[in-house]
């Protein structure tokens, strides 16, 4: 059983409330199909467990198979230095298969993001740093493929299904 070796802290991207019962950590890849097909079960759980849940995601980008990926997750830190680390996680989600520069893009304006900014912080050192560290984070936990779910620092290894990962914040909020 993996547990969770970084804590939560300022540095991630989190939703929910600091106190709560329940901490679900996902490292995730916004190329890869299996995190695509968990995004609408995490939206699920917290729609069903807002009131004792906390949602953290951390950017694991598997750049040998999704080429993409590892610019998706600039775009996301990017994104996240103007207050819409979550809006561009939506987008990057929803749209999976339309992941080039071009693509970060068209999302960011969409966003009205300022522009020049945000194309300085996609090529900054601040922004791969960030995903760097939790890249390096999840692997000193264990974490070898996405998504891959904690539950209050314990690694979920079960299936990426909603009745699984209900089941087990239960079992976690006992």
């Amino acid at each position: 059983m993996s547990k969770l070796t970084m804590q939560p802290n300022n540095e991630d991207h989190i939703q929910g409330k600091e106190k709560s019962h329940i901490t679900l950590v996902e490292y995730g890849d916004f190329q890869c199909p299996y995190c695509g097909k968990a995004y609408p079960i995490v939206k699920e759980i917290q729609k069903i467990k807002g009131d004792v849940l906390r949602f953290v995601f951390r950017n694991f980008p598997l750049s040998e198979i999704h080429s993409y990926a590892l610019h998706a997750a600039y775009a996301a830190e990017a994104a996240g230095k103007q207050q819409k680390f979550w809006e561009m996680h939506d987008i990057l989600f929803e749209n999976q298969e339309n992941l080039k520069d071009s693509d970060l893009r068209l999302y960011s304006e969409k966003l009205s993001l300022d522009m020049d900014q945000f194309t300085k912080d996609m090529n900054s050192d601040e922004v791969a740093k960030k995903v760097q560290t939790d890249i390096i984070g999840g692997i000193k936990s264990g974490v070898n493929g996405t998504p891959t779910f904690f539950i209050n620092s314990i690694r979920f290894d079960g299936p990426a299904e909603l009745d699984s990962l209900l089941e087990a914040i239960d079992l976690a909020n006992k």
